[in-house]
């Protein structure tokens, strides 16, 4: 096939029938209209100077809230099956808030597209806090309300967004909302977001709600030396951002050393923790090589990592990079797969790679077009192998706030014009050409 900027590849192998072809983005990263809907932990945290390096806040973002129909008119014109986009629990607890998404849902079925909403992506009430077990329960309210609302239409969820990252740059790290930098005690943080996923479950089932995932991240971690101190570093980190949030939900356990580190009657939460899931989400944006540590001040990815921890993060050499820095690397994605199918054999449901994606500049984005192919033909690979894959959601449909990098990053399939505020002008770019042409290819 030929992209509409002119680039050509060989055709992309076609995927099994049925197979989901999506995009995604994030309430707080797109929505705006801040001011009504009550605060988030993201907007105190905005509200901080030096939190976001361009001094940047999502009061207005993408004004998604105003401008939804455009962007589902986008949706429909790029031709993918589903949109997995989140939905704002500061928002629903405001006046009028869940007719937004009851708005969104129509228009999205409306133009044959089929929403996925993700009931939390970080953006926390901000009167409540992780820490506290209760927020849990608060959650599982939450998404009973959602799903009694939204339920007649929607029918397939996703709990939770990626509570390693909002438990690690969060809370542990400081780099991200609340802001706080707590290393190892951040650890009930994870813990009652896991125990929040599984009320949730049972919230979604109570009100007849099918086809349940989580969206968590992962990626393969690989040792930066034989030597048996970046071994067990690897091995280490490996626990905490993979196995410490999969094998709750899959397996109903904590990897060995971890439990008896968390709050409260531990094992009766695994207990709802592990409630049956239909599909199990995964992120994947890049692996991580990681070695022994290397004292105070190391730098990785922008960030000053704390000397205490018992790993460091180095650079995966003789790779492209993102304008982010990360590492493409997309047969790891082909490796993170059959790892997982080999760890969880049959206890590991369908998957979905609910985000997947990078961050370029420019409308005549071939680069993006590149890391994008080598990805999807890297499930295909995948699939080939035996892994019961079921979908593949880019990250994302919009440029958006990206954080605490505020606007300095793109992911993007479409190019928002956020230097007219006025009019955030919608241009897609050369990648949306590719994957409009490559949906249409694999039907």
């Amino acid at each position: 096939m030929a992209t509409d900027a002119g680039t050509a590849t060989a055709p992309i192998p076609r995927f099994p029938d049925g197979f989901l072809w999506g995009v995604s983005t994030s309430a707080h990263q797109i929505e705006g209209a801040a001011d009504e809907r009550e605060p988030s932990v993201w907007d105190v945290f905005t509200a901080e100077p030096g939190r976001v390096k361009d001094g940047s806040t999502a009061a207005v973002a993408c004004d998604h809230y105003h401008r939804h129909r455009e962007d589902v008119a986008l949706l429909a014109d790029l031709g993918v099956d589903a949109y997995r986009f989140s939905v704002s629990w500061p928002r629903v607890n405001s006046p009028g808030g869940l007719d937004f998404y009851d708005r969104l849902v129509d228009e999205l079925c409306a133009a044959g597209v089929r929403p996925v909403p993700t009931l939390f992506h970080w953006d926390l009430p901000a009167r409540l806090d992780w820490l506290e077990r209760d927020t849990a329960s608060r959650f599982a309210e939450y998404v009973a309300l959602v799903a009694a609302r939204l339920g007649d239409r929607v029918t397939k969820w996703i709990t939770l967004n990626e509570p390693a990252e909002h438990t690690l740059l969060g809370h542990a790290l400081g780099v991200h909302a609340p802001g706080r930098k707590l290393l190892f005690d951040a650890l009930p943080v994870a813990h009652h977001q896991l125990l929040a996923h599984g009320l949730a479950v049972r919230a979604l089932r109570a009100a007849g709600a099918a086809d349940i995932g989580i969206a968590n991240s992962h990626g393969p971690t690989w040792p930066a030396s034989p030597e048996t101190a970046d071994v067990e570093a690897a091995d280490f980190f490996d626990v905490l951002l993979n196995r410490m949030f999969a094998e709750p939900v899959l397996l109903g356990r904590y990897p060995e050393g971890i439990g008896e580190l968390l709050p409260g009657d531990v094992e009766a939460d695994l207990k709802i923790i592990a409630e049956p899931l239909d599909w199990y989400g995964i992120n994947y944006y890049a692996p991580a090589r990681v070695g022994a540590p290397q004292g105070e001040g190391t730098e990785f990815g922008g960030m000053t990592m704390p000397a205490e921890l018992p790993f460091s993060l180095r650079a995966i050499e003789d790779r492209p990079v993102t304008d982010f820095g990360w590492p493409v690397v997309p047969e790891a994605l082909t490796e993170l797969l059959t790892g997982f199918r080999d760890r969880y054999g049959d206890r590991l449901p369908p998957v979905v790679i609910t985000e997947n994606g990078c961050s370029y500049e420019g409308l005549d984005d071939q680069d993006r077009i590149a890391y994008l192919d080598g990805h999807v033909r890297a499930l295909h690979r995948a699939v080939e192998a035996g892994v019961d894959v079921r979908g593949y959601f880019v990250w994302s449909l919009l440029d958006n706030f990206e954080w605490a990098e505020g606007y300095a990053r793109r992911f993007g399939l479409v190019h928002v014009d956020f230097g007219n505020p006025a009019t955030l002008e919608r241009t897609p770019k050369a990648s949306y050409h590719w994957f409009r042409e490559m949906l249409r290819a694999q039907r």
